[in-house]
């Protein structure tokens, strides 16, 4: 319970002034403008994903590549040993 005449707890008594109109709108005014923030940054952070994602295939793809090539030097080198 609290003394400024609201309560979280319990309902309003009878008789008890609701809060001005002005408040009602504007707290609608806040949420949506929160709910549009909300939905932007929603928005951005898909936008991220994708683009860690293509950034993880051209990763796994260079990794691949840098793998082939390593075999392909190891061969190399193991053949020149032979020719010595």
């Amino acid at each position: 319970m609290s003394f400024s005449g609201y309560s979280l707890d319990e309902p309003p008594a009878w008789g008890a002034v609701s809060p001005p109109a002005g408040d009602l709108v504007r707290d609608a005014i806040m949420k949506e403008k929160l709910l549009k923030e909300i939905a932007a940054s929603q928005e951005d952070l898909r936008t991220l994903l994708a683009r860690v994602q293509s950034v993880q295939k051209e990763v796994d793809k260079l990794t691949s590549g840098n793998e082939t090539l390593q075999m392909y030097i190891d061969n190399l080198t193991v053949q020149m040993a032979k020719r010595r």
